[in-house]
């Protein structure tokens, strides 16, 4: 993982991460504090024991020198100081005049006058007055020498004490306070080499504390904070993916216990609403059925009521139908009669009657093939689909509604294209289909005085699909009640000529085979029906209605 993948992972995300590094960077910055005021408090304390003794050395010069100086025997003072000096820890030892000459120094080198206003001397000669009595702290100064080795000097004034100021040998006024100054400088190598180990030993303790504290700390916020909130996420992932089964218990804290009790009530709830709603959707679902099948009770019994409709109203029409060739029968079988004799027909009228004869056997054929398609509409069958010849089921339809047609003085065009393929459909719920549409389209060109009706059956360009349409050349259908035709009940006729039921068991057929019908009509022209039919009924019709309009126009 190289350095950006790192800072995009920074900072962490999780809880237990953020933590775990706050608690460690916290501990971490008060161990740095409180390390370093340790140290600095330690090496002030070795400090003002070394001052104390610098203080306590410079005395005990001062005492043994005492008598040497007062007897004004300089060589033995110096000589005694000469000794102290080589003693390990003492760098120098200096002795100024008041006005600051060094008279005596272990450094041969010392020479000279010293500035009263340099640092060791400052603290005194600050005033226009210079200070007489000065504590320790103020006399002991700490500097580092030209080769960067720490060192201790203690300022140390020498009295004009009675027993001097009143020697024969001295000179010194009574009224001069302080006579000279020992300045005794003390290395501190060992104060900093004891302050060097005591750096690394705190630095050492500090980091195993921290250390340990964060072992605690990454440890107990795992156990304590992150494993309940890891089974507080699988619990709300397991919710989340509808398994309501399984609860969600954490005893690790009294916070993240009621958080998860919550959770889990929440969890009940959702599982109970749930299966509630799945009861509802269940009995729905069941009513639903139930609906459907009475749906389609009530559909099936709405085709044969428009069946029965239908066949009442080819009734009058295809009993005058068959009355004319019943009637031309009786005729011609009584002037066979006539023709008959006892001995046989005459042979001069045997063509005549031959004649006759053939006449019956037409006019009996035709009543036989009305009766047959009138049959074969008003018959009571299952639903049973099957490969049907289109045209052939229009002209079947047609021969039914010949008188009808006649009586309303409308005359029908046929326009069906040759070789069309075979339909998989209900054949006789698509001669239904064609009665109504064909009836409607008569009786809205009745009374016209060119009134006509015209069938066409067409295939689209990607010959998967039957158009066929009824376009008739009445009076056409007001805007505001295209919308409606479709509409049980809804008619535009008069009293007794319809209840609104036909167009509306057309479209139920149609949509039961998964085709279309369209309508498009204007006023004082006609209107035009479109029903397009797939060959293949599992494939759902794709062409734009206005293109099939189109096509067939």
């Amino acid at each position: 993982m190289n350095l950006k993948q790192i800072a995009l992972r920074l900072p962490p995300k999780k809880i237990s991460q953020k933590l775990i590094l706050s608690f460690t960077v916290i501990m971490t910055i008060v161990g740095i504090i409180s390390s370093y005021f340790h140290v600095k408090i330690q090496e002030n304390q070795l400090v003002q024991t070394m001052m104390i003794g610098a203080d306590q050395l410079s005395g005990s010069i001062s005492s043994a020198t005492w008598h040497a100086m007062l007897a004004d025997q300089r060589e033995a003072a110096y000589q005694t100081m000469e000794t102290i000096a080589q003693k390990q820890g003492i760098t120098r030892i200096r002795i100024f005049n008041k006005e600051g000459r060094i008279m005596f120094s272990t450094v041969k080198s010392d020479t000279g006058i010293v500035d009263k206003y340099a640092e060791a001397c400052f603290m005194c000669h600050s005033a226009e007055t210079p200070l007489v009595k000065v504590d320790v702290p103020t006399r002991a100064r700490v500097y580092k020498t030209p080769d960067k080795h720490r060192t201790l000097s203690m300022i140390t004034p020498i009295y004009n004490e009675p027993s001097c100021s009143q020697a024969d040998c001295h000179a010194h006024p009574k009224s001069q306070n302080v006579l000279g100054v020992l300045d005794v400088s003390m290395t501190l190598d060992v104060v900093d080499a004891e302050m060097a180990q005591l750096q690394w030993r705190v630095f050492i303790i500090s980091f195993s504390i921290v250390a340990i504290m964060s072992l605690f700390i990454i440890y107990f916020t795992k156990h304590f904070i992150d494993a309940p909130i890891q089974h507080l996420i699988a619990g709300t992932h397991a919710v989340s993916e509808m398994m309501l089964d399984k609860p969600i218990v954490i005893e690790s804290s009294e916070e993240l216990g009621e958080l998860a009790k919550s959770f889990d009530i929440m969890r009940v709830r959702l599982k109970s609403a749930l299966e509630e709603i799945n009861e509802f959707t269940e009995g729905l679902e069941r009513k639903i059925r139930e609906r459907a099948d009475q749906l389609k009770i009530a559909h099936q019994k709405l085709l044969q009521s428009d069946r029965l409709a239908s066949l009442g109203q080819l009734s009058a029409s295809v009993a005058h139908e068959i009355n004319n060739p019943v009637s031309g029968v009786l005729n011609l079988a009584m002037l066979m009669q006539r023709i008959m004799k006892e001995d046989g027909v005459p042979k001069e009228r045997v063509e005549e009657f031959r004649k006759y004869l053939s006449q019956v056997v037409t006019e009996t054929a035709r009543v036989g093939r009305i009766v047959q398609d009138l049959l074969a509409f008003s018959r009571r069958s299952k639903p049973f689909r099957a490969k049907i010849d289109f045209n052939t089921m229009i002209r079947s339809t047609l021969n039914l509604l010949d008188h009808k047609l006649k009586l309303s003085a409308v005359k029908v065009e046929l326009d069906l294209m040759h070789d069309l393929p075979t339909v998989h459909c209900d054949g006789s719920q698509m001669q239904q289909v064609v009665i109504n549409l064909i009836m409607n389209g008569a009786e809205a060109a009745q009374g016209k005085p060119d009134g006509k009706v015209k069938v066409k059956t067409i295939v689209n360009d990607k010959r998967d699909q039957l158009l066929f349409s009824v376009c008739d050349n009445g009076d056409g259908i007001p805007d505001e009640n295209l919308s409606k035709i479709f509409s049980p009940f809804f008619t535009t006729k008069g009293e007794g000529k319809g209840v609104g039921l036909g167009l509306a068991v057309v479209f139920g057929i149609i949509e039961a085979h998964k085709g279309d019908i369209d309508v498009k009509s204007e006023l004082t022209v006609g209107t035009t029906f479109v029903v397009t039919l797939p060959f293949d009924e599992t494939k759902k019709p794709e062409s734009p209605q206005e293109e099939k309009l189109g096509t067939l126009a």
